[in-house]
């Protein structure tokens, strides 16, 4: 597993990966706003409704981008990636939590370190299981 941050092609995959990451912090954070600011919908709800139309968006991202997958079997790879992605949304609520009730810091503020612990996690994940 060390040997894969040395390895290049595992590093560009990354780089993408963060890349598709960071548009998927664009509609997480705005369909989250939306939910919570305009819509009035519980704070923890938001974040999981904005969390999983990211997930969406970025699954197929990274299939042609990232990870230029072939897989015929769309539905089974988006199963594994949103697989992924729940547990993922477990551990970023779980910090989210943890920073804004416990911690007392801003939600918002709380919501980046949440999506950069599970973003570690997303792309592992991924790179062994959904798209290996």
């Amino acid at each position: 597993m060390f040997n894969l941050v040395f390895d290049k092609v595992f590093l560009i995959k990354f780089i993408k990966f963060g890349i598709v990451g960071g548009s998927g912090v664009v509609v997480d954070f705005f369909f989250t706003w939306l939910f919570k600011e305009k819509f009035k919908v519980q704070k923890y709800v938001a974040n999981a409704l904005g969390f999983s139309i990211a997930a969406s968006t970025n699954w197929f991202l990274n299939r042609i981008w990232t990870f230029n997958s072939q897989n015929p079997e769309l539905l089974l790879e988006y199963t594994q990636f949103i697989f992924v992605s729940l547990i993922g949304l477990g551990i970023n609520s779980l910090v989210l939590w943890f920073l804004t009730d416990k911690l007392k810091f801003n939600f918002y503020l709380s919501k980046l370190g949440a999506i950069a612990v599970t973003t570690v996690w997303n792309f592992f994940a991924n790179y062994l299981y959904t798209f290996a």
